[in-house]
């Protein structure tokens, strides 16, 4: 849970980036992979992820410009990543002009839960990622390069001549 409201935007700075990379290799023909018959395609969690960012801060109060929930996905990947880099930058914008270190502890309705404003952006965060690792074994799947989130990729290690694991 952030108490700081730096820490939460230095950490979003990052966590954010990190996601519009996975976003940018995306290609068109990747978005119908799905694990399974009738699970999520590559589509459908890029955009749920996009939705989220406007759809669980305005849970807590903040306007986020973006996509709202119900608006369908758009059919190129392109779209998706240029629709969750405005959703993520005004996630930033939002947070620092509306919320401050005092104001994170308190309570909003979330969920059916009470939950704290520092709360709900370390679960942005989280449910953040919790996708975007689908998302690159999907990837991966699919064929594509997946890029590094938290260290190198596979394919990034084998460009700096460091033989990958299996």
């Amino acid at each position: 849970m952030y108490r700081n409201t730096n820490d939460f935007l230095n950490h979003w700075k990052y966590e954010s980036e990190a996601t519009l990379k996975v976003l940018n290799n995306l290609t068109d023909e990747s978005l119908e992979q799905r694990v399974y018959a009738g699970g999520r395609t590559l589509r459908d969690l890029a955009w749920h992820i996009t939705l989220t960012l406007t759809e669980l801060p305005g849970n807590a109060g903040l306007s986020v410009e973006g996509p709202q929930e119900g608006q369908p996905a758009p059919q190129s990947a392109q779209e998706i990543a240029a629709a969750y880099h405005q959703a993520a930058n005004s996630v930033g914008e939002q947070v620092k002009a509306h919320w401050s270190d005092e104001t994170l502890p308190e309570k909003v309705q979330m969920y059916g839960q009470d939950w704290t404003k520092g709360y709900s952006l370390n679960a942005l965060i989280d449910h953040q990622a919790h996708h975007r690792g689908q998302m690159t074994v999907l990837m991966r799947q699919a064929g594509l390069k997946v890029p590094g989130v938290y260290g190198p990729s596979k394919e990034e290690w084998e460009a700096m001549g460091v033989p990958a694991l299996p």
